[in-house]
């Protein structure tokens, strides 16, 4: 089943668009917006797996909408105009539909989608945007992640190596949703470790194979993450 959620800034295509995906099988239309900014206020609450973003939009196009979502959510940009193809598609988005949207053109694309959406996506890297620019990182090369102190929106991962690589603009629930959920478990608000990086653990304290300063960096576990990460342990 594709759950998808439309964002189009002017409410004549939102209904004309509704009332097409109506009409196919197996495509649920979870909510719709007509603002950017309220749309991406809400997305990570929604159960959904599919955005189908317009690119002209006032304050914030398609475009920059799909950077801040790609990472977790599939993409089906849809524009009057042809010249937005070359970006649209550097983002790796599943489809671009020209307006005036045809029901068999919008078939299609959902086709595309459902393949996707079907087949989970081996998750053993990830891609997202960071401080060298777009960056493919292999996951089994993370040992740590951390709320970046310059800006909480950015997320500092330490590979293992040493290295450091900043995530911009990315959430801890839209990370997680990215990362093999085997191989990392958030510790508390700020933190994340990836399990082969544990050395030992008690109910309040992990200690890691990260070096700080010469010294095994120790992560304090929030009240929250207490009963999952026993879980996770087997405890």
């Amino acid at each position: 089943m594709i759950k998808c959620v439309i964002l189009d800034d002017e409410l004549l295509a939102i209904s004309y668009l509704k009332l097409l995906c109506e009409q196919i099988e197996n495509v649920e239309v979870v909510k719709a917006f007509n603002d950017p900014k309220i749309f991406l206020n809400e997305i990570d609450s929604l159960d959904c797996n599919l955005c189908i973003l317009d690119i002209e939009m006032p304050g914030m196009t398609g475009l920059q909408v799909a950077e801040r979502i790609s990472g977790s959510k599939k993409i089906i940009f849809t524009t009057a105009y042809k010249e937005y193809a070359a970006e649209a598609f550097d983002l790796n988005v599943i489809d671009y539909v020209r307006k005036p949207i045809k029901k068999e053109r919008l078939i299609q694309a959902f086709e595309k989608a459902k393949e996707l959406v079907d087949v989970p996506h081996k998750k053993d890297l990830i891609e997202w945007n960071t401080n060298i620019g777009r960056t493919v990182i292999f996951t089994e090369q993370i040992t740590y992640i951390k709320t970046s102190e310059i800006d909480s929106r950015d997320k500092d991962i330490i590979l293992n190596d040493g290295t450091t690589i900043v995530l911009k603009n990315l959430t801890f629930k839209n990370l997680l949703e990215m990362l093999p959920p085997k191989d990392f478990a958030q510790v508390n608000k700020k933190e994340i470790i990836a399990l082969s990086s544990i050395k030992a653990f008690s109910t309040n304290e992990i200690i890691t194979t990260v070096q700080i300063e010469n010294n095994s960096l120790k992560l304090q576990i929030g009240e929250a993450y207490k009963h999952s990460l026993m879980e996770l342990f087997g405890k």
